[in-house]
Parts: C-alpha cells; sequence; structure tokens
C-alpha cells in the first residue's frame, strides 16, 4: 500500500445518511474477485442513469468538486460486509472518508484497504458541508501522525481516534501481511526461543 502522508485536499460533499453498502457498490457488481474497475461503479445507482448515462446532479459527475477526500453524512458504510464497497472508495481516488459515524465492519475493510475513516463531531461535519456550498474549493487537512483534521475555511480543527495498531500500518503503507512479513526475523527468532514438547 502506498504510505499515507499528511493530505491536503478539496473534497467531495455527500451529505446524505444511512447510506449503506449496497449504495456504495451495488450488489450486481461483486462478481469481480479484482479491484479494478470498482471506482466507476462507486454510487452507480446514484451515478448513473439506466442507460448508464451520468446524472449531472450528482456530486461526482460535478467538476467543481474533486479530491482525495469524501465528507459524508451520519451512519456511513452500514449493511452488508462487503470489502468491495472500500475497493469502489478507493477505487475512485479517495483516501479518507470522513463522517460523524461508521459502521464498524466498513471502518476495517477501509483501514485494511489503506483508507482512513475519520469521526469527527455532528457539528464539524455540518461545518464542512457548509464550507463546501459556500466554496467548491474548499479544502481539507489531515495529519495522520497528529491525529487531526483541519477545516481550512475556518481553521478549525478536530481531532480522531484511531487504532494504534492501524494508524502504524496506514503511515508504514503495510496491509496485515506486509507487517506480519516486516517483523520475521522478529517471529522467527521468538519461535526458536520456545520449547516444544511433542
Amino acid at each position: 500500500m502506498e504510505k499515507f502522508q499528511t493530505i491536503t485536499s478539496t473534497y467531495v460533499p455527500l451529505p446524505i445518511e444511512n447510506v449503506d453498502t449496497d449504495q456504495i457498490i451495488p450488489a450486481r457488481f461483486l462478481k469481480a474477485t479484482t479491484r479494478d474497475g470498482f471506482g466507476d461503479n462507486l454510487f452507480a445507482d446514484w451515478r448513473y442513469d439506466k442507460e448508464g448515462n451520468p446524472k449531472p446532479d450528482f456530486v461526482l459527475n460535478d467538476p467543481t468538486y474533486s479530491g482525495q477526500v469524501l465528507v459524508a453524512g451520519k451512519n456511513f458504510g452500514s449493511g452488508s460486509s462487503r470489502e468491495h464497497a472500500a475497493w469502489a472508495i478507493g477505487g475512485c481516488g479517495f483516501r479518507v472518508v470522513v463522517s460523524s459515524f461508521f459502521a464498524d465492519i466498513f471502518s476495517n475493510n477501509a483501514l485494511n484497504n489503506g483508507i482512513l475513516p475519520v469521526v469527527v463531531s455532528d457539528q464539524f461535519l455540518g461545518e464542512l458541508f457548509a464550507s463546501s456550498r459556500a466554496n467548491q474549493q474548499a479544502t481539507v487537512t489531515v495529519n495522520l501522525e497528529e491525529q487531526t483534521i483541519t477545516n481550512n475555511e475556518t481553521g478549525k480543527s478536530e481531532s480522531f481516534v484511531i487504532n494504534s495498531y492501524k494508524k502504524g500500518c496506514l503511515l508504514n503503507g503495510l496491509d496485515d501481511i506486509d507487517f506480519l512479513l516486516s517483523n520475521k526475523d522478529k517471529i522467527e527468532a521468538y519461535e526458536k526461543s520456545r520449547a516444544y514438547s511433542y
């Protein structure tokens, strides 16, 4: 995985609450076993009409909004545990998803795929939406090392919580397998030091 650096980026606002994983990536797209192409189908039923044409009123089709950060309404990623939802978000170029609440399974799937879920207060979330309405080029800065997110339009910041293991993996660009391999010598030394009985 790519190492997570401090990100300052414009963001895409999605002020919809209770977005479930079937809305993130509809079930008909789950036949694939690789991550290729999932980004094109992120929010497919909201993003395209029945003929496959982009709906101009959906935010991902609005060229005035872009960036590596998706700012979503409360309770994002509920529903089934499909990892494809994280694949689709990452495939669309997002490194961070911001909400005031995430479903636990989605949050874990995101972290396992190099995407940082940032939980903020309802007030801070509302201010981010307000800033994007006033200025489509509004930016946020996400500092994983310091565990802070800043609305650069207002200068206000909040701290966020992340598991220390997952934080280390993101900062170093490691998935779980990479982490184990990076500690191979320590694991082998530990195993050699143990007395086994047969």
